[in-house]
């Protein structure tokens, strides 16, 4: 296959978002993106016995909120070009394409959540927005929403600003939602009822201490997930009682994920060992885990679906993303039922892609560091392609842009960095001891020189790449290490100067940035300025090439324009790339086209 053909194909296979089973388990919904100009939703039985329909064709991203209660319709979000300025609307599954306006578009104020009532007369979700002073806010507050007349009452109002999604529970009476008003390390979870007449505290387990809780499918009780020392334990909480109990408490496991999907009694457990899935079935009542077979490739499963039948995400670097249907007694890949056929979507076949191989190595400390190694026969050069977060991390997944890198000669390395998870809690907070720019960017670095020193990667020829915090490593690399470990950075939407971007970003988005760095630029200004790679740029020698959304309010444009202003005043060359309909992240497939061609000629130039 020709060179751009092949990226073509990789350009229309679906990328997958959000898949959601619905209330009664009849229907699978997600949002796909490369099937059309931008990311639309579609939904599929979930017997597997029609093809994927889709529910929206539009020119911006579409994402789904939630299923209504009578799984008849959803409701879904869109922005403008990634401004991430969110107008909500309900389509009905019986009538495809016609999307239902709930709130304003192009809002001054950012929404999350969106979840209608069992009336269907109202509508929950948060705003940092005072509608009675018409005035934006730090603090997002928790809003119901009656459609009918149009007034919206506050029910919560947080202190500080916070990123959260609300819940409201099968009945209707009451909504959970997280708070993060005492540290900006910790999240808790509060109980309002749906009159707003008492707000108040549930979950607490410290200061510091972060606890994610969802809906049980009774609205009674309460699933939660809690830091407890370096592990994790999953709790039960009555909402009448108001008393909880532990139903998984073992400092040996890195637990990441915890909920009870409708029609079930059995909680899913999500486990993350090393970057690779673990996933468990756990009777609530008797404490019996069945812990799924180790399979070829990633499976977690979303919800029941009868007959000890239920429906599951299932990927691998050789696997898009794919929703499928098997059973509990014969979980096996050949026994798989695809539901969205992904398969069908493509020219591709599994063959067609690079397997991301297992890759480890020590940092400065000796700490053990894993990665997904890409490798070719005869490489042109390496690129060390960063996951953003930190808070997240790579995993054995189809890389749209490490499979384009090695089908033109490259080998590709994604690092998972202290701070990522996946490692459990201990790896995941030792990022914060030292802050942004420190530790974690030696991760990287002995990584680069572990392939170097095992023949992998050749002096000279290496290069950087990724998107948000993964655009700040680039940043970070080009501007402190030699030419000879990093030739040539791609930063996309990263981070230049710590200060601007936590003074430019959403409001509810700086508390992370204190978390990280253990405080604000007021609280901590010399870190903030010895972290940030705009006061290093007279060290750059290696090429460079800036890639930003223009409309992205994460880490905003001016990020850009103050780093562009010191490169001139340094005569340092620079190329830039930028796209006027993208928010944080490059998405759109004529826009990803114009990207990863540039990204291949840029690399190749400089090696």
């Amino acid at each position: 296959m020709k060179p751009e053909e092949y990226l073509d194909a990789l350009l229309s296979l679906p990328g997958m978002e959000e898949p959601t089973v619905s209330p009664d388990g009849r229907w699978v919904a997600w949002s796909w993106y490369r099937v059309g100009p931008a990311a639309d939703v579609f939904i599929a039985p979930a017997d597997g016995s029609l093809p994927p329909i889709r529910l929206t064709e539009t020119p911006e991203n579409t994402f789904i909120e939630s299923w209504t209660q009578d799984s008849q319709s959803l409701v879904v979000g869109e922005d403008k070009g990634g401004d991430e300025r969110v107008q909500l609307y309900k389509i009905n599954l019986d009538k495809p394409g016609i999307m239902i306006p709930l709130t304003e578009p192009s809002p001054p104020y950012y929404i999350s959540g969106g979840q209608l009532h069992p009336d269907k007369k109202h509508l929950i979700y948060t705003a940092n927005y005072d509608f009675e002073k018409g005035e934006e806010i730090e603090p997002a507050w928790l809003y119901l929403h009656n459609l009918e007349t149009g007034k919206r009452k506050v029910l919560a109002r947080p202190e500080r600003s916070h990123f959260y999604f609300p819940e409201l529970n099968s009945r209707g009476t009451h909504i959970i939602y997280s708070r993060g008003d005492l540290h900006p390390a910790g999240q808790q979870i509060w109980s309002v009822d749906i009159e707003g007449k008492e707000d108040k505290e549930i979950l607490n387990f410290g200061d510091t201490v972060k606890v994610e809780a969802s809906w049980h499918p009774d609205g009674e009780n309460i699933i939660f997930l809690t830091e407890h020392g370096n592990y994790r334990r999953v709790g039960l909480y009555n909402l009448t009682s108001g008393k909880h109990h532990w139903i998984l408490d073992n400092p040996e496991r890195n637990i990441e994920q915890a909920f009870v999907p409708y029609g079930s009694a059995l909680a899913v457990i999500v486990e993350v060992k090393e970057a690779k899935l673990s996933t468990s079935l756990l009777d609530i009542e008797s404490g019996l885990e069945t812990f799924l077979p180790f399979i070829k490739g990633n499976l977690i499963p979303l919800a029941p679906v009868g007959n000890n039948k239920w429906v599951g995400l299932y990927y691998s670097s050789c696997q898009p993303t794919d929703v499928v249907r098997f059973s509990l007694n014969n979980i096996h890949l050949e026994s798989f039922i695809s539901i969205s056929r992904v398969w069908e979507k493509t020219m591709l076949n599994p063959e067609d892609f690079t397997p991301a191989k297992d890759y480890w190595w020590r940092s400065t400390d000796g700490l053990n560091i894993q990665g997904w190694l890409y490798e070719v026969n005869e490489p042109i050069g390496t690129i060390i392609y960063v996951h953003g977060g930190p808070t997240a991390h790579d995993e054995d997944q189809v890389d749209l842009k490490a499979q384009f890198l090695t089908s033109q000669g490259f080998n590709v390395l994604n690092p998972n960095y202290r701070g990522s998870t996946g490692f459990g809690l201990d790896f995941q907070e030792a990022i914060k001891k030292d802050g942004w720019g420190a530790k974690e960017q030696d991760d990287i670095k002995t990584g680069i020189e572990s392939l170097i020193n095992a023949g992998i990667a050749c002096a000279g020829k290496v290069g950087m790449i990724g998107t948000s915090y993964g655009g700040y490593s680039s940043w970070f690399a080009i501007t402190h290490w030699e030419k000879d470990l990093i030739a040539a950075s791609m930063p996309i939407c990263g981070m230049t100067d710590l200060v601007v971007d936590y003074e430019t970003t959403r409001p509810d988005l700086r508390p992370y940035s204190e978390e990280m760095m253990g405080g604000s630029p007021k609280e901590v200004p010399q870190l903030y300025f010895e972290r940030s790679p705009i006061n290093y740029l007279q060290n750059i020698k290696g090429k460079i090439l800036i890639v930003q959304g223009l409309r992205d309010p994460n880490v905003t444009p001016e990020n850009v324009r103050v780093v562009r202003e010191k490169l001139d005043y340094y005569g340092i060359n620079y190329e830039l790339l930028t796209f006027e309909d993208e928010g944080h992240g490059i998405n759109k497939p004529k826009n990803l086209k114009v990207l990863v061609l540039k990204m291949v000629e840029f690399f190749k130039q400089a090696f």
